[in-house]
């Protein structure tokens, strides 16, 4: 399974510090640990790919490359997390969403097809035994918190 997981872009604001970065030689302010973390707790055979916006460009290629997408983001990232999955839908790629933009609107969202809401380390779990048994649902969610102690290391590489 090849698995593209995207990061939105974050808007030019104070708190992207957009122009501060420069200075410490990076091009973004944070990294895409939600997304990370999501790849470490895929099946390990899984392909992955990670496209973070603010520091890449998404081609096409990526895309089409994508058996599934993983796009996550949080309320800031609104445009660019529409845009994309807009974007992913076109090319014909199948597309999860996840993290707090989508755990709060995702009824505004058609152009994902499947949402992991609330705290991954409990609901994406049941989408891959779903996804394996080729019956994925639209939304898993839980009121359960998680015991982070068990969540994995992100996967850095």
């Amino acid at each position: 399974m090849n698995t593209l997981l995207i990061y939105p872009k974050t808007p030019v604001t104070f708190w992207s510090f957009a122009n501060a970065v420069e200075f410490v030689g990076k091009r973004a302010s944070e990294p895409p640990l939600g997304l990370i973390t999501v790849a470490a707790m895929l099946p390990r055979e899984w392909n992955r790919r990670l496209v973070d916006t603010n520091v890449s460009t998404l081609t096409d290629s990526d895309i089409e490359w994508a058996d599934l997408v993983f796009l996550s983001g949080m309320d800031l990232h609104r445009d660019s997390f529409l845009e994309i999955a807009s974007r992913c839908k076109r090319l014909g790629a199948t597309v999860v969403g996840g993290g707090p933009f989508c755990t709060m609107h995702h009824e505004e969202i058609d152009s994902v097809d499947h949402f992991i809401l609330n705290e991954a380390e409990i609901t994406l779990p049941l989408f891959l035994h779903d996804l394996d048994s080729g019956r994925p649902q639209r939304v898993y969610a839980s009121a359960d918190f998680p015991d982070i102690s068990q969540t994995p290391v992100p996967e850095w590489d």
